[in-house]
């Protein structure tokens, strides 16, 4: 409860802080209350701010420590040490800031400072943040490459990680080659964009230039229903339903079919990432100006002219943009894969066997009791950084893409 109890205690100051700090903008002549500055509130937040910042530091600072301390340490005393802490700091800061502050203090100029200050530091959280996650992927990834070949794993065809107990099993160290893994992932990639990309810009185009704002009004938040639909209802109804589907068609027309399919995970996939495509898509045709179609129909272009000349080249970079976010969401899906195309890696380009995908394989290989000095758990990070370096390729093309016809048609 001490935690709590320090987090309302510095609340309470920093309450009672804008109160004081919004009063001394006022005086009183003669039995009434004059107002000597136009801006109070910004008094007001001066002083909260002087009382919360250095309260939620010196609160912060003792929650790191309390983190770090050994699990069978008596905390008692400490979170109360802390909250005294926390309490002091927020009163010399609430102080310092009254003491400040008069009816002539440009508060708003300080507190615009402050908030500036505090926007840059959301910022730098949000890079640093990034920084700790490539470092960490990179760092123990640099631990497995020290014990398996760079060029065994890029270019190796064989998976296997895990460690051989007996001499005749696949190596005594396991085989790490990732082309297998990548090749499911990009197969299942591929159907599901097969699926997604036609009908979600379909969609978008029916929403933005035909359907009637009635239909639009319930339409677009219907088809925006998939999109927080669980992953695991996805994988269930591509394992249950799909799955059996896809493998009785093809027992009909004499193909064989694994229980457990690249085509019925890729078309499950499709669907649940056909709102990424349609809803942005219709977000940036409707963006498009109207005087653009205007000046298509004074040429005599029909509506479809219009659009496919027109509407969707004006509209391609956020198209685009789209697309490469729908192809980024089905590359990092996980889910689906393990409940409808399985857990082997199998190098083929047949939708109908058995797959499997990087995303998958990482799960797998952190799941339970683990040693990470083996190259088995190490494999995880170097599949991890491969994705990471995918995934930075597919945004750097975005923004080439955005920025080329960004500048064709504005």
């Amino acid at each position: 409860m001490l935690p709590w109890a320090a987090a309302a205690l510095l609340l309470a100051l920093s309450s009672i802080g804008f109160q004081l700090g919004r009063r001394r903008a006022f005086v009183s002549v003669g039995g009434q209350t004059r107002q000597l500055h136009s801006l109070p509130g910004y008094h007001g937040l001066f002083v909260g701010l002087g009382a919360f910042l250095p309260g939620a530091v010196a609160l912060l600072v003792g929650i790191f420590v309390v983190r770090s301390m050994p699990s069978d340490t008596s905390r008692d005393v400490i979170w109360a040490a802390i909250a005294a802490a926390t309490f002091a700091a927020a009163a010399i800061g609430l102080a310092w800031a009254q003491r400040h502050i008069s009816a002539q203090f440009r508060a708003r100029n300080a507190v615009e400072r402050a908030v500036m200050v505090l926007l840059i530091v959301c910022s730098l959280l949000s890079i640093l943040t990034t920084v700790g996650i490539v470092l960490s992927l990179v760092f123990e990834a640099l631990r497995f490459f020290a014990k398996v070949s760079p060029i065994e794993f890029l270019f190796g065809l064989q998976w296997s990680p895990q460690m051989a107990i007996r001499a005749d099993q696949v190596g005594q160290t396991g085989a790490f080659g990732a082309v297998p893994v990548f090749a499911g992932t990009l197969l299942i990639t591929v159907i599901a964009m097969v699926v997604a990309v036609p009908i979600g810009l379909m969609a978008a185009i029916y929403l933005s230039d035909y359907a009637g704002k009635r239909v639009r009004n319930w339409a677009k938040p219907l088809i925006e229903i998939l999109a927080g639909i669980p992953t695991v209802v996805y994988g269930f109804f591509a394992a249950l339903t799909v799955a059996p589907l896809v493998r009785g068609a093809g027992a009909a027309i004499g193909l064989d079919v694994a229980s457990e399919s690249a085509l019925a995970a890729g078309l499950v996939m499709g669907v649940m990432i056909i709102p990424f495509i349609s809803s942005l898509s219709d977000d940036v045709m409707n963006a498009v100006p109207q005087s653009l179609r205007d000046g298509a129909y004074a040429l005599g272009a029909t509506k479809s002219e219009t659009i496919r000349q027109v509407v969707v080249p004006a509209a391609l970079p956020g198209i685009m943009g789209g697309v490469l976010l729908a192809v980024s969401r089905a590359i990092g899906e996980t889910m689906i894969v393990v409940m409808a195309a399985g857990l082997t890696a199998r190098l083929t380009a047949n939708p109908l066997e058995a797959v499997t995908t990087v995303t998958v394989q990482i799960v797998t290989l952190l799941v339970g009791d683990q040693e990470f000095d083996s190259p088995k758990t190490l494999a995880a990070f170097a599949l991890g950084l491969v994705l990471f370096v995918v995934t930075l390729i597919l945004n750097i093309v975005a923004l080439h893409i955005v920025k080329k016809y960004r500048e064709q048609y504005e």
